[in-house]
């Protein structure tokens, strides 16, 4: 989910559907919005010539996509062998059962609700393999979820970050996130991105992203920003999410207004754990 903002990282690629590395390859979901771009970009890992396919995040639980993803596979002479999420919100999670159902495939997620199948739980440092290869492992990235991971396709110098990083714009913290969390997700991406072997981000919504070390300073350079434009308005006596986003978030269209308040929330509650929220404040429901 993309927060409101006016400006943007650097580094992005046009043209999301196709678009991928040596082993990734996106199928974009039918789901354009304001919080989800272009649409959810699904993608499809494989090793050249390999017949094994896995599939990171199935996407929307709308059949048009899921038979899309299963006929990319198929005409690629490929047979889906596993599907990974990188976290649970419906936009990529929606469509994982029905493509289980077609394929047989297990679901592999962070989230017990989500798993389908025996041995499909994902932790830190875990890999995923698909005929025989070790294509993925897994990076705990928590933050716009508390169940979001990225995944590392180490043979393409990739990342497949999920929500955590977006191709345009940057992140909303969702309600069963936290921004702390997040703020710790974004300094190990970034410590990755210092391997000159890392050479692109394939996002969950998007364009791939071709200078990661450039957009991850910009995520955590725009959350610096964006903690002190709050700490500021507080400082102003606004004491109201929809006050403190009229402040902040002056410059964005109001029809994203009501998305801010989720980034705000989470902002005050992150000020909240360290005891710098004003006396008597308390983080707004």
């Amino acid at each position: 989910m993309s927060e409101p903002q006016a400006s943007e990282p650097r580094g992005t690629v046009t043209g999301v559907d196709g678009s991928g590395t040596t082993r990734a390859r996106c199928v974009l979901a039918p789901n354009p919005s304001l919080m989800t771009l272009d649409g959810t970009n699904t993608w499809l890992i494989a090793e050249p010539g390999a017949e094994a396919v896995i599939v990171v995040d199935a996407g929307p639980d709308d059949e048009r996509h899921v038979s899309r993803v299963h006929r990319a596979a198929a005409d690629a002479g490929q047979r889906i062998e596993k599907i990974v999420l990188t976290h649970r919100h419906l936009d990529h999670s929606g469509g994982a059962r029905r493509l289980a159902e077609l394929t047989g495939a297990p679901v592999l997620a962070v989230d017990p609700e989500h798993r389908v199948g025996a041995g499909t739980a994902l932790g830190p440092g875990d890999t995923v393999r698909a005929g025989g290869a070790e294509l993925l492992r897994v990076i705990e990235t928590p933050g716009h979820t508390d169940d979001s991971v990225s995944l590392l396709l180490e043979a393409d110098g990739a990342v497949l970050t999920g929500d955590t990083v977006l191709g345009r714009g940057t992140t909303v913290i969702a309600s069963d996130g936290n921004l702390g969390d997040y703020l710790r997700s974004l300094d190990r991406l970034r410590a990755l991105a210092d391997d000159p072997g890392l050479r692109v981000l394939l996002p969950g919504h998007g364009p791939l992203l071709s200078e990661p070390a450039q957009t991850l300073d910009y995520y955590i350079a725009h959350r610096a920003e964006r903690l002190a434009e709050i700490e500021a308005a507080l400082a102003a006596g606004c004491r109201t999410l929809a006050d403190i986003v009229a402040r902040v978030y002056v410059d964005v269209d109001q029809a994203l207004w009501p998305f801010a308040e989720w980034s705000v929330r989470a902002q005050l509650a992150y000020l909240a754990e360290r005891g710098a929220l004003p006396p008597g404040m308390q983080v707004p429901d």
